[in-house]
């Protein structure tokens, strides 16, 4: 990423990416699948659209899941030394909305910052000619300070949802309720 950096750098351009936020320990049934406005998943999704120039949300293999038929998407249950697990984790920690005590995996993606340091004609409104745009700052690439963004904006929802579930009046009420 550091050669692509210095690449974008040295043709006066700017570079996207992506992220990827994982949450471990989740417990399971955190959101609805019943209300669409309670869908943890959801809220994940806009929250995370809402940093800037996030493009794209995907969780789990979201993506790829949807170029392939459910048997293989699906994460199955199997019995493994009297435990019941899943095999796989394609549907990102969600089904239905709701967490299913897997880690929770979202993907991130950041288009290219706007403004270069090699500048895009523009549209003057006022005189309708066409002119460089003006050159005010760049970055080449903010998919690195874009992490911890995306981190806590997964922790807000999360703990959200958390205390929504387990809430109550005090840490020892929220942790009884959790037990």
């Amino acid at each position: 990423m550091e050669k692509e950096i210095s690449n974008a750098r040295k043709k006066k351009d700017t570079l996207g990416g992506s992220i990827t936020t994982i949450a471990t320990g989740v417990p399971p049934t955190l959101g609805s699948y019943v209300h669409w406005d309670k869908k943890l998943d959801a809220k994940l999704a806009r929250i995370l659209m809402s940093i800037q120039s996030v493009k794209a949300i995907e969780v789990g293999d979201g993506i790829e899941s949807s170029k392939n038929y459910g048997t293989s998407v699906q994460d199955q249950y199997v019995l493994n030394e009297k435990e019941i697990k899943k095999e796989s984790n394609n549907l990102g920690g969600f089904e239905g909305g709701m967490t299913n005590g897997q880690p929770i995996v979202i993907n991130v993606a950041i288009k290219p910052i706007a403004t270069m340091t090699s500048p895009l004609p523009s549209v003057d409104i006022n005189t309708g000619e066409i002119f460089q745009a003006p050159y005010n700052r760049s970055d080449i690439c903010q998919t690195s300070r874009a992490c911890p963004i995306g981190e806590a904006m997964l922790i807000l929802v999360l703990t959200k949802a958390f205390l929504e579930k387990f809430g109550g009046d005090n840490i020892t009420e929220i942790k009884r309720n959790f037990e």
